[in-house]
């Protein structure tokens, strides 16, 4: 897997592809502004980028519209936000695309490197890694009727792990049920959200994105 990273922090820019390397994965750039991953993005063609939202020379949300940028002009690159906010104006718009292969993590919540390189690795292969609290305010600030109201309160949260990147054997222990039983629920999910089975293993991420522009 080859990656470019967006960190504003040199220190912490430096460590992090450090801390990918020494688990196999190549970082072909790390930049520290928009402008440098945009290009790094179209010279390199990576699988994935690591994107930090506040960058130079605004500080605000420069790497979440460049994330936005890189998911218009190259779809098959997988973005992963990572960062101490949550924005959710950008956020929306990026998750919400249509497209797959998008993660939202947050660094203070990040305590594991290897659960941040299997999120890296989802994202990359077209998943999605979505942080509880990201989805939460996500969710919060965009509620309204859609679809989501036919879903009972199980299915519901059995959608919101499937935003954050769970499995199905993942989400049957933390309720203590059978995967069967959650194979049921996300059934239900995909009938009410009216997505059919051609859309095949794409289903399970065009729920997630139902989910978030609901």
């Amino acid at each position: 897997m080859r990656v470019v990273i967006a960190e504003d922090s040199a220190i912490l820019r430096d460590g992090l592809v450090q801390l990918l390397a020494l688990r196999g994965v190549e970082v072909a750039a790390a930049v520290g502004d928009a402008e440098s991953l945009l290009a790094a993005v179209a010279e390199h063609r990576p699988d994935a980028a690591v994107i930090d939202i506040r960058l130079p020379p605004g500080h605000t949300d420069e790497g979440l519209r460049a994330a936005v940028e890189i998911r218009a002009s190259s779809p098959g690159v997988g973005v992963l936000i990572f960062s101490q906010y949550v924005e959710t104006r950008y956020a929306a718009q990026l998750l919400g695309d249509g497209g797959a292969g998008v993660g939202y993590l947050l660094k203070e919540r990040v305590v594991d490197i290897g659960e941040f390189v299997e999120a890296l690795q989802r994202v990359a292969a077209g998943g999605t890694a979505l942080d509880p609290e990201v989805v939460a305010q996500l969710f919060g600030a965009s509620r309204r009727a859609s679809a989501l109201d036919a879903l009972t309160p199980r299915e519901r949260e059995v959608l919101g792990l499937m935003a954050q990147g769970r499995t199905n054997q993942s989400i049957a222990e933390g309720f203590v049920v059978s995967e069967r039983a959650v194979e049921k629920h996300i059934a239900n999910i995909f009938a009410k959200l009216d997505l059919p089975q051609s859309e095949g293993g794409h289903r399970r991420v065009l729920a997630v994105l139902r989910y978030l522009e609901a």
